[in-house]
Parts: structure tokens; C-alpha cells; sequence
């Protein structure tokens, strides 16, 4: 069996708008911390190190990521939006489709004609619960500036076309689903239509899916189907999403 890892690093990067930081304390700091309510100090600890500890602030739409429906807006479907921690675990573990739009224009979003020709070449029919990856290339600019407007993001209609044959779970290499932030603000600025911002997005508060953000390596997928997605995601309390350590496993 194969295992690979589809997540990025959690790490400072300028591919993240929103900073990551990480605190280090070492083991010497940490032997200080552990013993400072006992009133000792690290000389107390073998070799004077105690145990080291790492102090993280980051948002839950950092790194890889799952989004929940109460992030695209407080109701879906007429209910209240589940949250990350409301989620049946058996949505994140089912059978991979790896879709690559790779090639397809890079100014331009991924289409449902265009994923309905590439399930057409691969001769697959998407059946309910499938969890499909979408391949742009776009995690090639991680670590990079350019990761946060270089991508091709989803249309709304391509999204619908996934969600009404029963996918519950949509991933895509790239920092968002929908097109970058700047070319929805200008469509919208040209249009003045609403429905120029986060279309993708805010189609989950019609039905119910979740999206992966800021997968990687999906070029190391060797096979379009026949392998199995585990993304489950870490239940913090009332938030719209959810970090996920996402593996695409290959049986022999």
C-alpha cells in the first residue's frame, strides 16, 4: 500500500496572506517552563532539558484546509450550516477521483464542460460520496507570493454539476475554490453583480458540500481512480473549517 500526502506544510510563508506563526521553545526553555511552578529550574531535568512545545496562531483557513457549510453562509438548505465539528466522518473517507485541469486556461476558471470532458476521456461516471481532486498545478507557486493569485479556482456551475450527483467533498491544489480574489473584485467592478464574488462558495448555501483547500501533489496520484481519499478534519468548536492532514492511499 502507498500512502501519499496531498497536504502542505503549515508553516511562515508568503503563499499565506494571513501570516502563520509558529513560538519554538526548546527543550532547555521548556525544562524552565515545566519546573517554574515547582520552583525548580532545568539543572532539576536529565541533561537539563525538559520537553519542548510549539505555540502556533494561525486561522483555520491556513494550510491545507476543509471548508464546512457555516462557512458559506449561517443556512443551507433552509437549516442552520453544520460547522466543522458537525460533519459525519464518513463524508472524508471514500474513494478518490483525481481530475486534471492542468492544462485548461490558466486565467480561467475549471468549467462543468470541462470536467464532463475529462470524466468522458476517463471513461468514469461520478457516483455519490466520491471525493474529487481537482489538478490545476497551482501548488507549484507554495511558498511564493504569486500562490495567492495564481490560480484558476471553480465556476459555481462546475460545483453544482459535482455537488448533484452526490460529492459531499471537492479539493483543488490551489489557496481557493473560487477564481483569485482580484479577478472576482474586478468582474464584479465591471458587472456589478453580486454574484461576481465567491459564486462557488456561496452555491453551498443552496446544498450541502465541503470543500479542500491547498491540496498538493495530486501530479504524484498515479492513477485518475481505483484509490481512496482519508481528509478527515479537526473538530474545532462553532468554526466554518477545519485543518486536515489529506493522504490519497494506494493499494498494490
Amino acid at each position: 500500500m502507498q500512502l501519499i500526502d496531498l497536504s502542505v506544510t503549515m508553516e511562515p510563508t508568503e503563499g499565506e496572506p494571513v501570516p502563520v506563526e509558529i513560538e519554538y521553545v526548546n527543550h532547555e526553555q521548556g525544562a524552565d517552563m515545566l519546573g517554574k511552578p515547582a520552583g525548580i529550574d532545568r539543572t532539576a531535568f536529565p541533561s537539563g532539558m525538559g520537553l519542548s512545545i510549539e505555540f502556533v496562531k494561525l486561522t483555520t483557513h491556513s494550510g491545507t484546509h476543509i471548508d464546512a457549510p457555516a462557512h458559506y453562509g449561517p443556512l443551507c438548505e433552509g437549516q442552520t450550516a453544520k460547522t466543522i465539528e458537525d460533519l459525519p466522518l464518513d463524508w472524508f473517507f471514500h474513494d478518490g477521483v483525481l481530475i486534471d485541469c492542468s492544462e485548461g486556461p490558466v486565467d480561467e476558471p475549471i468549467t462543468a464542460a470541462e470536467i464532463e470532458q475529462k470524466l468522458a476521456m476517463m471513461k468514469y461516471d461520478i457516483k455519490p460520496f466520491d471525493i474529487v481532486l481537482l489538478r490545476t498545478g497551482a501548488d507549484k507557486y507554495w511558498e511564493k507570493a504569486e500562490y495567492f493569485t495564481k490560480f484558476r479556482g471553480v465556476t459555481r456551475q462546475a460545483t453544482e454539476w459535482l455537488v448533484l450527483r452526490g460529492v459531499k467533498v471537492i479539493g483543488i491544489d490551489s489557496f481557493g475554490f473560487d477564481p483569485p480574489f482580484h479577478a472576482m473584485l474586478s468582474e464584479y467592478k465591471k458587472k456589478q453583480q453580486s454574484d461576481c464574488l465567491w459564486p462557488a462558495h456561496i452555491y453551498g448555501r443552496e446544498k450541502e458540500y465541503c470543500q479542500i483547500e491547498r491540496l498538493a501533489n495530486l501530479d504524484k496520484i498515479p492513477l485518475n481512480t481505483g484509490f481512496t481519499v482519508a481528509c478527515f478534519p479537526i473538530k474545532v468548536r462553532n468554526c466554518g473549517a477545519g485543518w486536515s492532514r489529506v493522504v490519497a492511499i494506494i493499494k498494490d
